[in-house]
């Protein structure tokens, strides 16, 4: 098995001595379909005496009914807040006990849980009939759930207020229309959920058919069997037919203003662009990385900020989903200047458009990602996200190994062509918070 960090030191010294690193392959990722039914990734590694595990369920935003956004989120987040006859005290005193962490996330594809152990037998196995129990048998008790909705709806209330978040829950909304990746939690939305909701929820897309199991560490391959089997079994058994997603359609180009007192304008642009499967996902990617991701050094930052001092910070970044994620740039600026960089971030990106990086661009963004790379899977927790995500978006399995390469091989011709076919110019949405009058009528509304 692969020690990650002497590698990236030996690798790093011999770039310095100018001797080019040898190439050392990553760690086997297994895979197999366990009897449940559920999809198990796996890597052995004994370096520490340490399990890592999550199990995913394609169980985000996408799923939950528009009048009720914000289910997906609280499914998950009250998963560990009692379940089958522990409360969520005995739950996270169980934890403190068994020396565990338990941890949950959702977003728009996905949904799920995390557990860190030791790999002794008794912590072990505590961990693991806890993780079982929560992903299997929550309660959801109602107590708890009317406090954690009176906490989302604080936050909403108070996160409304903010131009960022006026900003985003806008520039979403256009981008996408009806379709799930729009939709942000509101009071009411949030408002409308009840007990049943989340357990019907629960019932019909946290089942083992749509699990995706993860694990990383001090286990045999025969171990791991036996515990993607033993946290999946238990779960809803459904079958419903599969959820009909909604395609993605991509907007028109316009320009929104909201009015708002606060001292600098949010900007953001961009439309929906690419999924986590698409075969642009590398060329895109490295021209990110000169266009706006690559800090400092991308065009973006150079000319907003450095060339002229619009914006402390100017980005872009590409967020691929399993549909067409956005392609998002974004900056903030004194609201008296914020048409003048919204000129100067048009030109550049249309500048991109035409003409692609420079050949001395392309080389110092290859370089930098394809070097970063190892510095992103330096540890169990890093590379089970990495595993976790190879799982639910069916990606090959040799990805790791893959990366590097696949990055270097990319070429100038390949970035501004896959610019150009993901990023068109006539479907670009603008939206500008908290911007000074211009020839343009503000758009008053701030949602």
């Amino acid at each position: 098995m692969r020690i990650v960090k002497p590698f990236v030191f030996a690798a790093a010294l011999l770039g310095s001595l100018g001797i080019a690193p040898l190439v050392i392959a990553g760690p086997t990722i297994q895979h197999w379909t366990a009897p449940s039914g559920a999809q198990v990734y796996f890597i052995e590694n004994h370096d520490l005496p340490l399990l890592d595990v999550s199990v995913d369920f394609a169980a985000g935003t996408l799923y939950a009914p528009s009048d009720k956004t914000g289910l997906a989120g609280l499914t998950n987040g009250l998963l560990d807040n009692g379940a089958g006859a522990l409360s969520e005290d005995q739950i996270a005193e169980r934890l403190v006990d068994l020396g565990a962490s338990l941890g949950g996330s959702a977003d728009s594809d996905r949904a799920g849980l995390t557990l860190r152990t030791l790999s002794s037998p008794k912590e072990k196995d505590g961990a693991l009939d806890l993780m079982r129990t929560v992903l299997a048998q929550p309660t959801y008790p109602a107590e708890v759930l009317a406090r954690e909705k009176a906490r989302t709806i604080a936050a909403l209330q108070e996160a409304d207020t903010r131009p960022d978040t006026v900003a985003g829950k806008r520039f979403s909304a256009t981008l996408y229309g009806d379709h799930p990746y729009g939709r942000s939690a509101t009071v009411e939305s949030v408002s409308r959920i009840s007990r049943e909701d989340l357990l019907s929820f629960h019932q019909r897309f946290y089942t083992a058919k749509r699990a995706v199991v993860a694990l990383i560490g001090d286990i045999s391959r025969t171990e791991a069997e036996t515990v993607a089997q033993r946290l999946t079994e238990a779960l809803p058994k459904n079958d419903q037919a599969e959820a009909t997603l909604m395609p993605v359609q991509l907007p028109k180009a316009e320009t929104i203003r909201i009015a708002h007192p606060a001292a600098q304008s949010h900007i953001l642009l961009g439309l929906p662009a690419n999924r986590r499967d698409d075969p642009d996902f590398f060329p895109l990617q490295v021209g990110n990385y000169v266009l706006g991701g690559g800090g400092f050094v991308s065009r973006l930052m150079q000319e907003v900020r450095e060339k002229r001092g619009y914006a402390y910070d100017v980005h872009s970044y590409f967020s691929p989903k399993l549909q067409e994620g956005p392609f998002t740039i974004g900056l903030q600026t004194r609201r008296d200047q914020a048409d003048a960089a919204l000129k100067v971030v048009n030109e550049v990106l249309a500048g991109f458009l035409k003409s692609g990086p420079t050949e001395a661009e392309l080389k110092a963004a290859k370089q930098n990602i394809a070097d970063g790379f190892a510095l992103r899977t330096d540890s169990n927790a890093k590379l089970l996200g990495f595993l976790s995500a190879i799982g639910f978006y069916h990606l090959p399995l040799t990805y790791l190994d893959d990366y590097p390469a696949k990055v270097k091989a990319v070429t100038a011709k390949q970035v501004k062509d896959a610019f150009n076919r993901k990023v068109k110019l006539e479907n670009l949405v603008t939206v500008i918070v908290a911007a000074d009058a211009s020839p343009a009528k503000p758009d008053s509304g701030t949602k």
